[in-house]
């Protein structure tokens, strides 16, 4: 089934074109993990398969973006069960707060999904448990004029990716390929045992 590894490398990119785009992907939500070694599972917004850049919203107060800062090492870990394909990507991470692709990912999310920016900054304690959003905002949509403070907190994480590893489960024997290239160069691929 796989024996290229331009058709894995085709199927690669796919997959991760088709998680960004489609909610029901299994794995439009993977698991991002910083140079501190902390593991999150996040929604993944975009993938562009020309820069293989992957890119997923964030709040500026999470102890993310100050992991991310410190070392911007970044591995991303999808899984499609059904499929039985795992992909490890791994990449340097960028947290931009002001930037084009930042202006115009919050101009186009919902003011329920903006709403998320205005409460207490992730990881905030409580006494109870909490949504951590402001009393007169859980389960209502807030204007664009109420949205105006939460903009601060909203940043979008980028990932460039430096190096791929795609494994194919298969009861009649696993596949693996990885993928590596420097700066914006092309795709080297290999063969590796499963």
């Amino acid at each position: 089934m796989f024996d290229q590894l331009d058709g894995v490398l085709a199927d690669l990119t796919n997959r991760l074109a088709r998680a960004a785009r489609d909610r029901k992907s299994p794995m439009h939500t993977p698991a991002v993990v910083s140079g501190d070694v902390d593991a999150r599972v996040m929604v993944l917004r975009a993938f562009d398969s020309t820069a293989f850049t992957l890119r997923f919203h964030t709040d500026t107060r999470a102890p993310k973006t100050a992991a991310f800062a410190a070392d911007p090492r970044v591995a991303v870990l999808f899984y499609d069960k059904g499929a039985k394909i795992q992909i490890r990507a791994r990449g340097t991470a960028s947290v931009l707060t002001e930037a084009p692709v930042t202006d115009e990912a919050w101009k186009n999310a919902t003011n329920f999904a903006r709403r998320c920016y205005l409460g207490d900054g992730p990881g905030a304690a409580s006494e109870a448990p909490t949504s951590g959003l402001p009393a007169a905002f859980e389960g209502v949509e807030p204007s664009d004029e109420e949205l105006v403070a939460a903009r601060p907190n909203f940043a979008v994480l980028t990932v460039k990716l430096a190096s791929l590893d795609w494994l194919y489960l298969a009861h009649t024997g696993h596949v693996r390929a990885a993928f590596d290239r420097k700066a914006d160069g092309p795709w080297k691929g290999r063969w590796l045992s499963p």
